[in-house]
């Protein structure tokens, strides 16, 4: 038979984790200021940073150091300065950066629902700089519409409010063009003939629905669609919208773990 604890012996069984943890902790710090060596100070950071993560974020996952994309100068100093340093779509932006590069030899423009600030249609058209496709931006500029039954609570009407100056600014070096509007009805005056590449963050179950239901049919074989929205549990309404639109059709969507979800054209 197993008796509880005494509050003494609890207490103590405590004190001795905090006391290891602290020891390992010491050992952490002085592997990461202590040595030369360029792997231990790298096992270092990342163990103190794993270690404050659970401390502060329990359910975040940090992610293995040392990809190639930490040392893409050229795009991280775009990113920040479009972004003011705040490096949290990072990893989202160099994926649709990638997959709009990858097609730079298919027929067909580009377009991306939901501009924002303009920053991801900004990756689009510099990574097809001189290929002469036109981007086409859509974006009401004035937040998020109200939220359905399908989007649950994290979305109130209005947020995500935008710069229409600051997005024409920064696609102004660009074959773009930004059709302002509500969807679907921005869609109508957009005239396009076919995409290579389409990107849809919009956040709600309605737009997402519509935004599929437009960029599909256009889209060439080979062509792709990003979903920014698709893995987080903020946005459960995009997630159902590109499943829905998707269920009858022969291509997969693919979920990676940046959150964001691809179609790839047949």
């Amino acid at each position: 038979m197993l008796y509880p604890q005494s509050r003494p012996a609890a207490a103590a069984a405590r004190l001795r984790r905090l006391i290891g943890e602290l020891r390992d902790l010491a050992w952490l710090v002085r592997r990461r200021f202590g040595t030369s060596d360029d792997r231990a100070r790298q096992y270092a950071r990342l163990t103190l940073l794993e270690r404050a993560a659970r401390a502060i974020m329990p359910e975040y996952v940090i992610t293995e150091h040392s990809k190639l994309w930490f040392e893409d100068d050229r795009f991280l100093e775009a990113y920040d300065r479009l972004e003011h340093g705040r490096r949290r779509s990072a990893d989202r932006k160099y994926l649709v950066r990638s997959f709009a590069a990858s097609v730079a030899d298919l027929p067909g423009d580009t377009a991306e629902a939901g501009i924002y600030h303009g920053s991801t249609s900004w990756f689009i058209c510099e990574a097809l700089r001189g290929t002469g496709k036109t981007h086409h931006a859509f974006d009401s500029f004035e937040g998020l519409a109200e939220p359905g039954g399908a989007d649950g609570q994290f979305w109130r009407r209005g947020d995500m409010l935008a710069s229409e100056e600051l997005a024409r600014e920064r696609l102004s070096p660009y074959p773009a063009e930004i059709h302002k509007g509500w969807i679907p009805a921005c869609f109508e005056k957009a005239s396009i003939e076919a995409l290579c590449f389409a990107h849809i963050d919009v956040d709600l179950y309605a737009p997402t629905l519509e935004a599929m239901r437009f960029f599909y049919p256009l889209m060439v074989s080979g062509g792709v669609i990003v979903c920014d929205d698709y893995g987080f549990t903020t946005c459960p309404g995009a997630k159902r919208a590109v499943d829905e639109y998707m269920a009858d059709r022969p291509e997969s969507v693919v979920h990676v773990p940046t959150g964001q979800a691809f179609v790839v054209k047949r």
